[in-house]
């Protein structure tokens, strides 16, 4: 299940460790999860249903949905796609019952900084990078590492060079995070953010589960840049171990170098769908094909073309109706859409994979936001319920900040400018000698933000920012933050 060459990525596995799985010794690499070391040595059930006691597997590889959970040393729901394995480690199945020991007791810290940023992905570095300059700032991230989804993107960007076209996000989040370390910014990592609470002052309260850490954290000002999490798609078997979410697939290929499977069929033929199935062959991973419901391709057509030249069909008017195997998935049903998006009987196709990949969008994770009481309203452009924000991305709780997909999902170019613009207006009261000088900057941000959105793939995102808009500053009028 390993890759072992790949034309773009070299893998440099750190040592060989052993750990044990419901008492089976296994082997193992230092720096890599828990969930991918199971999934290199076959195991792909990492839980089961409450209820029913239906197979779970690996599906979004970032800690947001719940399939991974499993008992790491004695500590149940450990999130094992983000949590890294150690030698020796004792991982079990959850058996849902709680242990009678008692756990040894947790060690509280307190911080207080000027600028807590939540979130290391593109838009938290670029904060981070541009806040530093004029106040304190922690960083703080559930992973074990910095870069978001950058860490699995292999392709090259589009856009100006000034927005990073030509570099590939893996080459992007080491530049972003070499920046970051290069000043003097407080980093946590394998940290979770649980709660938001006004005590007059933002406060944070964050947990490093494996360290047995809780921070308690007060801070004059928060961007909050948690970003998005995997939509899912309503079809029989979609729950089996191999329906991923598209960035989990590319978190097992490109970031540990484990394979989803020999062949896999894609549902979705957005950028992100077809920039999946390339990266897929270029593991010798094969593609079944690629199905999207709408009429035509949704993605740039140099992607479709690149795919086609491979020899990948692609069924536009068609969906998945039926995934099917033996606790893994074996193989999928599809079939043509009609006009009102019902199957038409008599059309299915057979297609033999072992596994599926959801490429159908993402939504903003608003879970924290939603607990400051900022105002959150659903907008569908901007991909589902978002906090609303003004031009400076500040919400309508004064001090509160959003970026990235969090605050609209878009292309990684536009979550760095919006975290630029955070960051840089969220330290204007810190560094009011500065003010003009950072208005300048921002000003400069905003424009290239507008070139970006240019062009037809910046419609529906320049559609859903200025509904964004007028809806704060109808709610805020005469107390606009801005």
């Amino acid at each position: 299940m390993r890759i072992i060459e790949h034309p773009i990525i070299e893998f440099k596995r750190g040592r060989k460790i052993h750990f044990y799985y419901n008492g089976k010794k296994l082997e193992a690499y230092e720096g890599e999860t828990i969930a991918a070391a199971l999934y290199a040595n076959g195991i792909k059930i990492l839980s089961k249903s409450l209820r029913k006691g239906r197979p779970r597997g690996f599906f979004c590889g970032i800690g947001k949905c719940s399939s991974c959970l499993m008992k790491v040393n004695g500590i149940p729901n450990v999130r094992t796609c983000i949590t890294l394995i150690k030698e020796g480690d004792v991982v079990e199945d959850n058996d849902m019952v709680l242990p009678e020991k008692e756990y040894p007791e947790c060690k509280f810290t307190k911080l207080n900084t000027d600028i807590a940023i939540v979130g290391g992905g593109p838009a938290g570095l670029s904060a981070a990078i541009e806040a530093a300059d004029y106040a304190n700032v922690l960083l703080i991230d559930e992973n074990h590492r910095l870069g978001g989804q950058l860490i699995k993107q292999t392709h090259k960007f589009f856009g100006s060079k000034k927005e990073k076209a030509g570099t590939r996000g893996i080459e992007i989040a080491k530049e972003l995070e070499d920046e970051v370390r290069k000043k003097n910014i407080k980093i946590l990592l394998n940290t979770s953010v649980i709660g938001y609470y006004d005590r007059g002052y933002h406060f944070l309260v964050a947990v490093d589960k494996m360290n047995r850490t809780v921070y308690e954290i007060k801070a004059g000002k928060i961007i909050f840049a948690t970003g998005a999490q995997e939509n899912m798609l309503l079809f029989d078997g979609n729950d089996l171990p191999g329906v991923y979410g598209a960035g989990g697939v590319q978190t097992l290929m490109n970031v540990y170098g484990v394979k989803p499977g020999n062949v896999g069929l894609i549902v979705g033929a957005g950028n992100v769908g077809l920039i999946l199935a390339y990266q897929l062959l270029q593991a010798d991973v094969e593609v079944a094909c690629i199905v999207e419901a709408m009429p035509k391709i949704g993605g740039y057509f140099v992607h479709a073309a690149k795919i086609r030249r491979c020899g990948v069909p692609i069924y536009t008017g068609h969906s998945i109706k039926k995934a099917y195997g033996n606790e893994h998935v074996e193989g999928a049903i599809i079939a043509k859409l009609d006009e009102k998006w019902n199957f038409i009987e008599g059309s299915e196709k057979d297609i033999k994979c072992d596994f599926i990949c959801l490429a159908v969008g993402l939504s903003p994770t608003i879970r924290l936001i939603a607990q400051t009481g900022a105002d959150i309203l659903f907008i569908n452009e901007a991909g589902g319920w978002v906090a609303l924000h003004n031009e400076y991305m500040e919400t309508t709780k004064p001090g509160i900040y959003v970026a990235g997909d969090l605050a609209n999902i878009e292309e990684a170019s536009t979550a760095m400018l919006e975290g630029k613009i955070a960051g840089l207006h969220a330290v204007i009261e810190f560094a009011k000698n500065d003010k003009t000088k950072i208005m300048e900057k921002i000003k400069e941000y905003m424009e290239d933000l507008e070139i970006f959105r240019q062009g037809y793939f910046g419609i529906r995102p320049k559609i859903a920012k200025e509904k964004i808009w007028r809806k704060y500053h109808e709610k805020m009028g005469n107390r606009r933050n801005s």
